[in-house]
């Protein structure tokens, strides 16, 4: 059984979360004995039995892989809509049935809303985006497949540590990931706060901003940019106060599973993929302004000695395993 495996946005253009997935997803789908690699455009010569896409997959080359007998698996991020409220999820449920009513089929394909249901399966982080992926695109219930996250192996090692003063937070700094926002309560708040990251471009006048603010707030504001590390950051998880992502969207932080995996205690936006994957094990912030969320933040700061720990993620092995029942099934089915 040979997987390919091949993604809607260059890493060089892009950074992050979905970078790493991709890339532990293919080093673990190695380690359980499964032949993996990437789709290389250029070669005719390359097969494979299962074709695992990351995004929206375009109509076009799906038909294409299925036409050359390979199953193919959609695993897409639905990040925005994920953090949508029930409203604007009807609205858009709405507006998209319009559309496919309205406008030429031609046009409506641009969308590539028939992915979902055209594919041998989809794959969703959580059962948050599992439901969105039928309510929204039709995705056969039976088609559906909640595999989520994983964190590497140094991240669950039980080390010697000691929690310090500084609260964490690991992100691009970007509005999204609301980085400064974050950065602004904790002085008002006068939490130590260590951002970990960078920004997308160096000239982007976002990030900037928190750059400046830190500056001038060295003692409650720490920055060094990104660590490479990753057994440096397992250890600076294992000796935060706690992990604080206040972002407006997100999918699955691997950024939060990770510091889960170091039992450090989380506060993050009140939003459903959280509240899905962590339950009541974790503390929540609304999104807000920095009045309204300076005060939470101290609040949790105050308490993290005293927080329970979050539940232990799955290592990426596991993650791969799940995926091999995946496409084991579609296989089967042949």
């Amino acid at each position: 059984m040979k997987i390919l495996l091949h993604c809607s946005t260059p890493f060089m253009l892009a950074h992050g979360g979905a970078q790493i997935q991709i890339e532990q997803t293919k080093i673990a789908l190695a380690q359980i004995g499964l032949p993996v690699e990437n789709l290389r455009w250029w070669d005719d010569s390359q097969t494979a039995d299962v074709l695992h896409f990351w995004g929206r997959m375009p109509i076009t080359i799906l038909r294409l892989a299925q036409a050359k007998g390979m199953k193919v698996v959609v695993a897409d991020l639905l990040t925005e809509q994920g953090s949508r409220s029930p409203g604007r999820l009807r609205r858009q449920k709405m507006l998209s049935r319009i559309l496919e009513r309205t406008l030429p089929g031609s046009l409506v394909s641009q969308f590539n809303w028939e992915s979902y249901r055209a594919a041998d399966a989809c794959v969703a982080l959580t059962t948050h985006e599992a439901n969105l992926m039928n309510y929204l695109f039709d995705a056969p219930r039976e088609k559906l497949h909640v595999v989520p996250n994983g964190v590497e192996e140094v991240f669950l090692e039980e080390r010697p540590a000691t929690r310090g003063p500084w609260l964490i937070c690991t992100a691009t700094i970007t509005e999204r990931k609301r980085v400064l926002e974050l950065a602004e309560a904790a002085v008002a708040a006068q939490t130590p706060l260590w951002i970990v990251g960078k920004p997308y471009s160096d000239t982007d006048p976002y990030s900037k901003r928190y750059l400046d603010l830190a500056a001038r707030n060295p003692k409650i504001l720490r920055y060094e940019g990104p660590i490479t590390d990753r057994a440096r950051m397992a250890q600076v998880y294992r000796e935060a106060r706690g992990f604080a992502l206040l972002s407006t969207m997100e999918s699955l932080s691997l950024s939060a599973l990770e510091a889960a995996a170091c039992k450090c205690p989380l506060l993050l936006s009140d939003l459903p993929w959280a509240r899905t994957v962590f339950g009541d094990t974790v503390s929540y912030c609304p999104i807000a302004d920095t009045t309204q969320t300076a005060p939470i933040l101290r609040r949790f700061y105050d308490a993290a000695p005293t927080l329970p720990v979050p539940p232990k993620p799955l290592t990426w092995v596991e993650v791969a395993q799940q995926l091999k029942k995946v496409y084991a099934s579609l296989i089967n089915k042949s």
